[in-house]
């Protein structure tokens, strides 16, 4: 087998991987969903879950990163060079989500000891408001454009080894959480177990990423969820 088929055959295997394994997590969460009572989780099961969640609705968008860092370390090893497997970068980005998960969850149980809930209408609208106005914001872009642009990404910040491919995905991570963040936040007042909801926000996310107007849908979202977020906003103090 010539190198270059070789290689599309591990490129598309990859993939394959990240899509069987986002569509694996949609079964489970759609599974638990159906058969899970409306009562709080404990920590285990919590970041268990937004473990799952993060694969469902994160490894599509995700899967150019990837396959940009496995075809670089691909020719490494084509050359002769030192080469890291591709689950290490992963690692990393897996890492980043799930330490925002026990933060989110830490910040969700500090609110409720001091008596805020995150279903209350108004505070569901404050949220929706927030995240559309960090549509709009540089930051939100800033950290877009990194997602937008793998190849540059990944010769950006380049650092050789295992310690090094982990910090890479770890950076990838920082960026995709900073452009992604508050539209998982809205998932607690909205339901982290509404699978419509999930699904919503899991789409604009690829479309911010891979679509050439994904920049400017960005920004139509953004005023989309602040007129949503207004209009509960109103309708709570009636």
């Amino acid at each position: 087998m010539n190198p270059g088929t070789q290689y599309r055959r591990v490129q598309n295997a990859i993939l394959l991987l990240l899509l069987l394994l986002a569509a694996a997590s949609w079964a489970l969460m759609a599974w638990q969903s159906a058969g899970m009572e409306a009562t709080p989780l404990s920590p285990g099961l919590f970041l268990g879950t937004w473990v799952t969640m993060m694969v469902a609705m994160m490894f599509p968008s995700a899967a150019p990163m990837v396959l940009t860092f496995s075809k670089i370390q691909a020719s490494r090893h084509q050359q002769g060079q030192f080469f890291v497997p591709t689950w290490v970068f992963v690692a990393g980005y897996l890492t980043v989500w799930t330490g925002f998960g026990a933060v989110a969850l830490g910040v969700n149980a500090g609110l409720e000891a001091v008596g805020v809930m995150l279903m209350g209408a108004g505070v569901t609208g404050a949220l929706l408001l927030a995240a559309g106005l960090y549509q709009l914001l540089p930051l939100k872009h800033t950290c877009l454009s990194k997602c937008r642009t793998p190849l540059a990404f990944i010769l950006g910040s380049w650092r050789d080894g295992y310690a090094g491919a982990f910090r890479m995905g770890l950076e990838h991570g920082r960026y995709c959480l900073g452009c992604c963040w508050l539209l998982f936040v809205i998932l607690f007042p909205l339901g982290l177990m509404n699978l419509g909801a999930m699904a919503a926000v899991a789409l604009l996310i690829l479309a911010e990423k891979i679509l050439p107007a994904g920049h400017w849908l960005g920004r139509a979202a953004g005023l989309g969820l602040m007129a949503w977020g207004l209009v509960v906003i109103f309708l709570s103090g009636q």
